[in-house]
C-alpha cells in the first residue's frame, strides 16, 4: 500500500511524522503508529453527523481561551500521529492555524467508535493519548444508541479514569461546566 503512496515510501516501522508530511493532500486519514502508517476507512454519515453536532454543542459553550475543533492531526511523537474526531485546544495555538497539534497544546480529545475501529479508539488510543498527557478523553459508543464516556487523567499513573457514563446528555463540572442535552449530538432520522 505505501508504494502506491508515492515511489521512496519508507519501509514499514520508519514512518515519520515528516513523511506525513509529504503525503498527498486526497482527504483520506493517514495516521502513525510507532512508525507504521495507518489509513482509517471513510467515516459513516452517523459518526461525522455526531463529530459535526458535537463540534457546534462544544464549540457554544467553551470558555473563551479553548478552541473546538474536528479531524486536526495530534503529533504524540515523531513516529505517533493520531487524528482525533473532536478536539478542544487551547486558542493561542489554533491561532496559528495548524495542521497538526501538539499534546501540550490538547485540552480535550473525543474518538467516536466506529466498526473498523473499535480496538484502536477504545484501547489503544486510550494509553497512548494518557501517555502524552493530554487531560481529557471522551469515547462515544453509538452501538444501540449514543453513550458518551468521559474520562480524565490521572497524571501520577497516566491513564485515563472514568468520570461519567452519558446516555442522557453530557453534564460535567470538568474541563468546563456544560450541560448538552443528547438530543443536541443526535442525527436526524425519520
Amino acid at each position: 500500500m505505501t508504494a502506491a503512496l508515492h515511489d521512496d515510501a519508507p519501509p514499514p516501522g520508519e514512518w515519520t511524522t515528516d513523511d506525513l508530511d509529504r503525503l498527498p493532500d486526497d482527504g483520506r486519514r493517514y495516521e502513525l503508529l510507532d512508525g507504521n502508517l495507518m489509513m482509517s476507512p471513510s467515516p459513516t454519515r452517523l459518526h461525522q453527523s455526531i463529530a459535526g453536532r458535537l463540534m457546534a454543542a462544544l464549540d457554544e459553550t467553551c470558555p473563551a481561551d479553548l478552541d473546538v475543533t474536528q479531524a486536526v492531526e495530534v503529533r504524540l511523537s515523531r513516529t505517533r500521529a493520531f487524528i482525533p474526531d473532536v478536539l478542544v485546544t487551547e486558542l493561542d495555538a489554533a491561532a496559528r492555524n495548524p495542521s497538526h497539534y501538539r499534546p501540550h497544546e490538547v485540552m480535550l480529545v473525543v474518538e467516536i467508535v466506529s466498526d473498523g475501529s473499535r480496538a484502536i479508539d477504545r484501547v489503544l488510543k486510550p494509553a497512548l493519548y494518557a501517555e502524552a498527557d493530554i487531560p481529557y478523553f471522551w469515547r462515544i459508543e453509538t452501538e444501540g444508541g449514543i453513550v458518551v464516556h468521559a474520562h480524565k487523567l490521572d497524571p501520577m499513573k497516566r491513564i485515563y479514569v472514568e468520570k461519567a457514563r452519558m446516555t442522557d446528555g453530557i453534564l460535567l463540572p470538568e474541563p468546563w461546566e456544560m450541560d448538552i442535552p443528547l438530543e443536541r449530538i443526535t442525527p436526524r432520522v425519520r
